[in-house]
Formats: structure tokens, sequence, C-alpha cells
């Protein structure tokens, strides 16, 4: 059976945004073993890092950004970042950026996933969590585990206010290079979490989409709003 889009129902008072709801992660890949084998196979040319035989699995207009190129031109190119195409103060970057992008998108394809109405398999399964509008995508964070320690101090030491599984959270202003972030919970809570627990609702997403000749593909594979 399929689960429609996951709503983070709204409170209309006070600092808080929504009501606090747990949206543990859901796999429904089970349920199409062509899927699953796909997924598996795919997963493999991507550790081997195989470029050619993971744009041969794309759709022949694969969705890789909000604005730039897409198709499998473009993916190769995201995938193999030929330092020649970067402005020369980035060159010397062109390995990292490279690595990144492999691992985001094994990471990305490793989650679980869910079928929308189309039929269209997406991961990760958080994403089918629909966000009021009034709240900044950007600071949205989804927490990625189970009893995540809510702090009153950014430190191990500092005293749990709370146990947070699988919420959605707000990060009004993140900070990279450090190890915990500001959260405030949707009922206006707030404390300090640990960055590793912390998923941007607005990072990459994957969907894989049955072709005509019913091979399945990787149609989709995109960062931000």
């Amino acid at each position: 059976m399929r689960i429609g889009p996951w709503v983070l129902a709204l409170l209309l008072c006070g600092p808080a945004i929504a009501q606090r709801q747990s949206f543990p992660p859901i796999d429904e890949a089970e349920q199409d073993p062509s899927l699953l084998a796909f997924k598996a196979d795919l997963l493999k040319r991507i550790a081997a890092r195989d470029t050619e035989a993971v744009v041969a699995a794309a759709c022949p207009d694969i969705y890789l950004s909000h604005g730039s190129a897409d198709g499998p031109d473009a993916f190769r190119t995201n995938l193999t970042v030929p330092p020649e195409l970067l402005g020369e103060e980035f060159r010397d970057e062109a390995d990292e950026l490279r690595e990144t992008y492999w691992a985001d998108l094994q990471n990305t394809l490793s989650k679980p996933g869910y079928f929308d109405d189309q039929g269209e398999f997406w991961m990760p399964s958080h994403w089918r969590i629909a966000l009021p509008a009034s709240l900044d995508p950007f600071t949205a964070y989804y927490v990625s585990a189970e009893q995540v320690s809510l702090r009153r101090s950014p430190s191990i030491s500092g005293g749990i206010v709370d146990l947070i599984s699988h919420e959605v959270v707000i990060v009004p202003d993140y900070q990279s290079e450090e190890p915990y972030q500001k959260i405030r919970l949707t009922d206006g809570t707030t404390g300090y979490m640990h960055s590793d627990f912390l998923t941007s609702m607005v990072g990459y997403r994957a969907a894989l989409v049955i072709s005509d000749t019913g091979d399945w593909q990787l149609c989709t594979f995109v960062t931000g709003d």
C-alpha cells in the first residue's frame, strides 16, 4: 500500500509553527523486486565509480538542477568534474568536488524511499513531508535518527532537554564548521543538536522511473528548493 504525502500540521499561535510530529523512514522499494535489483546494481556501479555505466542508467533528460544544464552529458560532467571547466581558482578542488558528488549520489540512492502518485520512486523518504508555506525550507532540517539528544548547550556535557526522533526542526543559522547547531522544534522548544543528525530538507533527492521499454532509470538527482 502506498502512503500519501506526510503533512506537517500547522499551529496558529505563539512561537510554534507546527505540531511536533515524528516521520519514521519507510522504504517501499521492497514492493517491486525489479526496482530493488536496479538499485542494487546502480549502487554497485556507483561504488566502483563507473562513470559510463552510471550515465547509461540515467534518463535521456535526467533532471540535475533548477537552472543549469540537464541530461546525460551534464551528468557525466558532474561525475568527472574536468578541471579545465572550472575557474582557475577552483581547479585544484576538482578531485574533492568530484568525490563529493559521487558520495552524495551514493548516499541519496542508499536511503529509504517511496512511490509517488505517478509510480516514480523517490529517495530519501523524508522528501514526502509537506512543509508549511510559512516555513523557509532552507532553515528546515530532518532529524535522521532515533532518540537524538536535544541539549541545553552546544556540548556533549550539556544537559538533555529532550530526545528527538525523525522530526522536522528549524535551524535559523546553520554553521557548517560547528559540531552543534542551535535548533528550534516546531512547538517552539529550543536547544542544541549535533550536526551529524541533521539533514537539510532541501538536500539531494533522487527519482527512479520506469521507461517506456519497462526499464528503471535514474531521472532526477537534484538539490535545492
